[in-house]
């Protein structure tokens, strides 16, 4: 459909891939964490960034999922650095002990890909007794980048190359409650609504990205914070918790 292939002024329409517009970068001198990248985006993300020559770190729940994921990239590229690590982000003591292990290999880190979510599931509490969507898609992710802030801070000095953080948010965060994030409610099971609760932990994303990048700026550091929406992706887990959700879009990959 045109719509979808018609050019921006990055010179990439809504249809490019990940190989075209990475077409030509040399990243070997790079390391970088995903999350949730045992399958879809993160998948894809994780192979792209092996092939341009970035050390992949796998921060994944499903470790047998991610195994694969990693011997399908060195099927395809047998040079490539991936590593795969276990982060549980509905835990933050999984999340502590994930950056305590990284950082203890004194790996750089130039970029954080803050990916892993899960969507619109029915009402659960985290292992933390914190509403699933909001632990899993920003607590979890926001612990994680404070505990490798510094990895990143010292990487970026000392390699005179600009870090990068992603987080990956959605238009769901426009469908959010009325009044925002609900700090006072979180835990209510009635007044959840799973889309809201959904777009809540969306919002906060984006307010993590963008806080980050004032700080960045008013301090000096040299590391850029993003967020973005993906698009309409199909080739995912993120509705494993929605039954109905998967199940449309079973069908729709079908059709």
């Amino acid at each position: 459909m045109w719509p979808f292939k018609r050019r921006g002024v990055s010179g990439f329409s809504w249809s490019s891939t990940a190989e075209e517009v990475t077409l030509g970068i040399d990243a070997t001198a790079l390391t970088a964490i995903v999350t949730g990248a045992s399958s879809g985006i993160g998948a894809e993300t994780a192979r792209v960034l092996a092939l341009r020559g970035v050390h992949v770190i796998m921060g994944v729940i499903d470790m047998m999922d991610a195994f694969n994921v990693k011997d399908s990239i060195l099927k395809q590229f047998p040079t490539a650095k991936v590593d795969v690590m276990k982060l549980d982000l509905s835990s933050m003591a999984s999340v502590h002990h994930f950056a305590d292990e990284f950082n203890s290999t004194s790996l750089p880190l130039n970029i954080l890909i803050n990916n892993a979510g899960i969507c619109a599931s029915p009402f659960m509490l985290s292992k933390d007794n914190i509403e699933l969507q909001f632990a899993i898609n920003y607590l979890g992710h926001f612990l994680l980048t404070n505990l490798l802030l510094e990895n990143m801070k010292k990487t970026a000095r000392e390699s005179k190359i600009q870090g990068r953080i992603i987080n990956v948010s959605s238009m769901g965060h426009r469908f959010t409650y009325p009044n925002g994030i609900l700090f006072d409610k979180l835990n209510d099971p009635s007044s959840y609504n799973n889309s809201r609760a959904y777009g809540q932990s969306k919002l906060a994303n984006i307010l993590h990205a963008n806080e980050l990048a004032r700080r960045f700026k008013e301090d000096g550091v040299d590391i850029t914070a993003n967020s973005l929406h993906p698009g309409f992706i199909t080739n995912t887990n993120i509705y494993l918790q929605n039954r109905f959700l998967t199940a449309i879009f079973v069908w729709f990959m079908q059709v």
